[in-house]
């Protein structure tokens, strides 16, 4: 029974590891942009990272969640940093989606994927036995 409450325990967790991850990987985007640089996959990796890293259990169901919301916040950013000359109003983004640049389009699509690999697995919580020590030895 205990065990299952720390699971519980992982949700919440994960949501902030998440919303943490994603904040830093949004000023860490714009301080390589600021600095001539585009790196549109970070936000989305550093988002499933910190979704998985409190965790105790891996959960599949964590990193569809963490993709989604990478894809999200990488479709916002895109839109904020790169808006259309045309009309910069989100609608008016959303509808020209495929417009964008196919790179772009690339880095958003890998930031997602990274999202998702990286929320699957447990984090720090569950690489340990209950001594404290790695459970792998090589």
């Amino acid at each position: 029974m205990a065990k299952k409450s720390l699971q519980i325990l992982d949700i919440p967790l994960a949501f902030l590891g998440a919303l943490a991850g994603g904040l830093l990987g949004y000023y860490t985007f714009q301080w390589l942009y600021n600095h001539g640089f585009y790196g549109m996959m970070i936000p989305g990796a550093l988002l499933g990272l910190g979704g998985s890293l409190l965790t105790q259990a891996p959960s599949q169901a964590r990193a569809y969640v963490c993709a989604a919301a990478a894809l999200g916040q990488s479709a916002l950013m895109e839109w904020k940093f790169f808006p259309f000359i045309a009309n910069s109003r989100f609608r008016y983004f959303v509808r020209h989606v495929l417009e964008v640049n196919s790179v772009h389009l690339a880095m958003i699509a890998a930031g997602a994927f990274f999202a998702y690999w990286l929320a699957k697995d447990a984090g720090f919580r569950g690489r340990s036995t209950r001594h404290g020590v790695s459970a792998r030895i090589d």
